[in-house]
């Protein structure tokens, strides 16, 4: 199959942009069925964005109360704890990292 530049528009922005013979070969050999939406320019604002999932970033991020297995203190974590493994306070578990705890639960 022989594959010709393209000019597409822009979703986000409106601009006119190139899609490649040979980003068009790329997205073949991947299976990719649909053409870009975006420009280049549009594609990484958007990958910038905080809580974008294309940057990495988890749009819902869970924060959960409970108690540090050390020193008793009520905290917040980033995760939901599993049961049965201790969680630590911001402190604690520094002062652990810092010790080089390498007594693991599991």
């Amino acid at each position: 199959m022989e594959f010709h530049d393209k000019i597409l528009k822009c979703a986000e922005c409106g601009a006119e942009f190139v899609f490649t013979a040979g980003e068009q070969m790329f997205f073949a050999e991947k299976g990719f069925r649909n053409e870009p939406k975006r420009c280049k320019a549009c594609k990484a604002k958007r990958a910038q964005s905080p809580g974008s999932s294309l940057g990495g970033g988890n749009s819902h991020r869970v924060e959960t109360r409970t108690t540090c297995s050390q020193c008793g203190k009520e905290t917040t974590v980033p995760f939901k704890p599993t049961q049965g493994r201790p969680v630590y306070c911001r402190e604690c578990f520094q002062q652990r990292r810092a010790m080089g705890a390498t007594s693991r639960p599991y």
